[in-house]
This record gives structure tokens, sequence and C-alpha cells, in this order.
């Protein structure tokens, strides 16, 4: 799937946690970086390309249900560009899908880890 805007991430975001919901377990993986592809950035003149650009960089953000091995029909890939000047007002409606989507999360179950802790103390 190829890049998404803004809004169409955030549904897709939407939908892709709540089909985690309820699951016994599964993860979903977010990552953000900056983009710098066109930006000549060859080996030989990384020593060129400033830490800090003349510009503010765009950054991609990724998102995905991390399915891989013989499901890959499964696997759902996501991903956007944000502009420098729209970060603030994306980073909020993504902090918010995010809290609301880790609170439809189940939680780990750690009962077996607690009781066979307490065993071995006990011992």
């Amino acid at each position: 799937m190829g890049q998404l805007t803004n809004d169409e991430f955030f549904i897709k975001l939407s939908e892709l946690f709540a089909a985690r919901k309820g699951k016994s377990h599964g993860a979903i993986y977010l990552v953000q970086k900056r983009f710098t592809y066109g930006l000549n950035t060859s080996p030989e003149k990384t020593s060129t390309l400033p830490a800090q650009p003349p510009q503010p960089l765009p950054i991609l953000i990724r998102a995905t249900n991390g399915k891989g091995g013989e499901s890959k029909s499964e696997k759902i890939k996501l991903s956007t560009l944000v502009d420098p000047s729209e970060l603030d007002v994306f980073y909020g409606r993504y902090a918010e899908i995010c809290k609301t989507g880790m609170g439809l999360l189940k939680p780990r179950d750690r009962t077996k880890r607690k009781a066979k802790a307490k065993k071995k103390k006990a011992v």
C-alpha cells in the first residue's frame, strides 16, 4: 500500500487497533523517522549532509500489525508523511488514537508469573 493522507492514516490506524481488541496476543508496531529520501545521502557524501538540515524535514510515520511468515496476506502496513508545519496538529490526533487504541488492547495476564515467583520465594 502506498502513502496515505493523514486523515486516511488515522482511520486505518483506528481500525488496526480495533481489530486487536480482545485478542489474546499480537502486536502493533509504530515507527517514526525523518524522511530524507531524495537528499544526497550516498556513503561518500554523508559527511556533507548536515545533522541539522537548513529546512525542517517531513516525518515518515509507519504502523504495522507485525504479521509475518506464512500469513503475509494478513500483514497490514500503513504509512504517511507529515509536513513540519502540521506536526502539532498531527501529533495531537495521533496521541488520542494511540491512547484510545491502547485502552482497547487486552492487558497481559501476569498471574502465572506472580504465582511462580511466590513459589520460588517460598522454597
